[in-house]
């Protein structure tokens, strides 16, 4: 696999830093290789129009699959709803759809002492470790949304490396469905997240993540939240239970959407 990334979003340090051989992170002694491995990991939603188009899949593909809660689908738009019926669960619930990278964790290719998570991934045959850091809250913040709503992970990241990161993660069950890359749409040098392709009522659905681009589409549904790496004093996920205990509850989440955004100015 050549150059698409398999995670969504990296620290400006780390994205103008050459990998250096550290550890057992298997990594080429010539730097232009290292360059293409870094990229292979990770990805700034930047303008790679032939990495979106292998990600992605030929435009003519129009195959869905589902496997235990887990969505993978490949299509062109307006095919496919990206979500099966709303299981009996969750009837009733507003939909709150959930980022990962830079939301709820950080990973990193370099070792990381305090990792709380090691995801082994394959890479042009050789395999490289995953350093992935919880951000602080997220037990109580998932197992709360898991509580009130009908929850989605939604991400800009390949399966390979999120899947297992999902499966770490959420202890609860919160994720009653999980949707990758290949879901996303590339418009304009960004993986965005079409929420009118779910499926669900877009007066019930909340897309909460950290990049304004993946929700470019939608953004009067986004609940905004700082990109996070490695700061263990953050408080923003502890800080949201409250609000998504009233959207929850709220019949028009608009108004409390707007309230929140300009609170936040």
């Amino acid at each position: 696999m050549d150059n698409p990334s398999i995670i969504t979003q990296v620290s400006k340090e780390e994205a103008k830093t050459p990998l250096r051989e550290k550890g057992n992170l298997p990594v080429s002694s010539k730097k232009p290789r290292r360059r293409n491995i870094f990229r292979t990991i990770f990805c700034c939603l930047q303008r790679h129009h032939d990495d979106a188009n292998q990600a992605l899949g030929a435009s003519n593909n129009n195959t869905s699959q589902l496997l235990d809660g887990k969505a993978s689908v490949l299509q062109t738009a307006g095919s496919y709803h990206l979500l099966p019926e709303v299981k009996a669960q969750d009837s009733g619930k507003k939909c709150v759809v959930i980022d990962l990278d830079e939301t709820l964790v950080h990973s990193s290719f370099k070792p990381v002492n305090n990792a709380d998570f090691i995801i082994p991934v394959e890479i042009d045959g050789q395999v490289h470790q995953v350093y992935v850091l919880k951000r602080p809250y997220v037990d109580e913040f998932l197992k709360r949304m898991g509580e009130l709503f009908e929850c989605v992970l939604f991400t800009a990241s390949l399966s390979k490396y999120a899947d297992p990161v999902a499966d770490l993660l959420d202890k609860w069950g919160a994720f009653r469905f999980r949707l990758f890359r290949e879901s996303c749409v590339f418009h304009q040098g960004n993986y965005v997240k079409d929420l009118s392709r779910l499926g669900r009522d877009l007066n019930k659905l909340i897309i909460i993540d950290n990049s304004p681009a993946s929700y470019v589409f939608h953004p009067n549904n986004a609940v905004p939240i700082t990109s996070w790496f490695d700061d263990m004093h953050d408080m923003e996920l502890r800080n949201l239970i409250p609000f998504f205990e009233r959207l929850s509850k709220e019949d028009n989440i608009f108004t409390l959407l707007q309230e929140h955004k300009s609170s936040q100015r």
